[in-house]
C-alpha cells in the first residue's frame, strides 16, 4: 500500500505549485529544498516554518500573499525534502545559517524582504539577530506563536501545578522519539489538543496532522532538544529591525505569556497582534490574519516594486537575490 503524501493535496490547505525551486547550501554543507512563488519583481516575503513541519505548513499563506508579492519558502534540515543533518548539526546557530543561506540564494543582491517565522522559524530569526547577511537582508519581521526561552516550564499541553512539574513532562515530551502512526481519529483529537485551538476545521487539523505525522521520529527528538534547552534573550535584544509579533489566545505549546515576554524585550516592536482562540498553528488556523500582517508590513518597509531594486529583481531565481528593509505598523 502506498503511504500518503506529508500534505493535504487538495483544497486551500494544498501546497500551491512554486514557480522555482533549488537547493540551497549552508555554511556546513548541510543541503535545503526551497521554493519560490509568485512574480520575479515583486515586494519579497520569506517564511520559515516550525518544529515538525514543512514548506507545505505555508500553503494558506502563500496563497493569499503570492498574487503580489514574491514568497520564499524552505524545508528546515530534517523537515519536508531537505535531507537530516547528523547530529552536531542541530543548534540555534545552525538555524541561523540555514536562514542567511537562504536569504543569498533566493534574493538578489540588493533586495530585502520581510521575514515571516512560525514557532522554531521564528527562534530561527532570533537566532540570526546578531547576522550582518540579516541586517542587510531584512526589513522587517514577524514572529508567529514562538519564544525566546524556557519553553518546557511554560508550555501548557500538561497542565500541571508545578512548574518543575510542567519541565519534566514537557521535555519529555520534546525529546521523545516514539513514531505517531498513521493519522487517525485518535491522532487528530490529540493534535488538536496540543497545537490548535477549539474552533479549528477538519480540514485544518487535517493539513496540520499529515505535515506533523510526516516528520521523521529522530528529525523531532533532535530538534525537541534545542528546543528544550531554548535560549535566546540575549539575541532577542538584537534584533535590530522593525518585528511584530502575532500569537493565539489557545496556544498551549507556546502561551501568549511568551509573545507578550518577546513584545516587551524587542528593540523595535511593532506591536502584538492577539487571535482570540486560535492555538499554536496561525498560519493555518487564521492565515488571513497572518498574511494581512505580513502585507503590512511589506507596505511599511519594502519599497514598491519597480524602484531600486524591485526593478532589478529579473535574474534566474537560482542564483542570489535580495530585497529591502524598512519598517512595519
Amino acid at each position: 500500500m502506498s503511504r500518503r503524501p506529508g500534505h493535504v493535496t487538495t483544497g486551500p490547505y494544498a501546497p500551491p505549485v512554486p514557480r522555482a525551486t533549488l537547493t540551497v547550501t549552508s555554511a556546513d554543507g548541510a543541503r535545503l529544498h526551497a521554493e519560490v512563488h509568485g512574480p520575479k519583481d515583486a515586494p519579497a516575503v520569506v517564511l520559515a516554518h516550525g518544529w515538525t513541519c514543512s514548506t507545505a505548513f505555508w500553503a494558506p499563506v502563500v496563497r493569499e500573499l503570492a498574487a503580489e508579492h514574491k514568497v520564499v519558502v524552505y524545508d528546515q534540515r530534517g523537515h519536508g525534502r531537505s535531507p537530516a543533518a547528523g547530529p552536531a548539526g542541530h543548534s540555534t546557530h545552525a538555524l541561523a545559517d540555514d536562514l542567511v543561506a537562504v536569504l543569498d540564494a533566493t534574493l538578489l543582491p540588493d533586495e530585502r524582504a520581510v521575514l515571516g517565522g512560525h514557532s522554531m522559524g521564528g527562534m530561527t530569526i532570533m537566532a540570526a539577530a546578531g547576522r550582518p547577511q540579516l541586517r542587510e537582508r531584512a526589513a522587517a519581521a514577524l514572529l508567529c506563536s514562538t519564544g525566546m526561552a524556557d519553553l518546557p516550564a511554560e508550555s501548557r499541553v500538561f497542565p500541571l501545578r508545578s512548574p518543575q512539574g510542567r519541565r519534566r513532562a514537557h521535555r519529555l515530551m520534546l525529546h521523545s522519539r516514539a513514531p505517531l502512526g498513521p493519522v487517525s481519529p485518535l491522532a487528530k483529537r490529540a493534535l488538536k489538543y496540543a497545537t490548535m485551538g477549539p474552533g479549528a476545521t477538519a480540514e485544518q487539523i487535517e493539513a496540520c496532522a499529515r505535515i506533523v505525522h510526516a516528520c521523521p521520529p529522530g528529525v523531532r527528538a533532535r530538534w525537541g532538544r534545542v528546543l528544550a534547552g531554548l535560549e535566546l534573550t540575549g539575541g532577542v535584544g538584537g534584533l535590530e529591525l522593525p518585528t511584530a509579533v502575532l500569537a493565539g489566545t489557545a496556544d498551549r505549546l507556546t502561551p501568549l505569556v511568551h509573545a507578550r515576554r518577546l513584545a516587551s524585550v524587542l528593540p523595535d516592536c511593532l506591536g502584538l497582534t492577539e487571535l482570540p482562540g486560535r492555538g499554536h498553528m496561525t498560519p493555518v488556523e487564521d492565515p488571513g490574519a497572518v498574511a494581512g500582517r505580513l502585507r503590512e508590513l511589506v507596505g511599511d518597509h519594502l519599497r514598491p516594486a519597480g524602484t531600486g531594486a524591485a526593478e532589478s529583481a529579473t535574474a534566474e531565481v537560482p542564483h542570489s537575490t535580495r530585497q529591502k528593509k524598512e519598517r512595519t505598523a
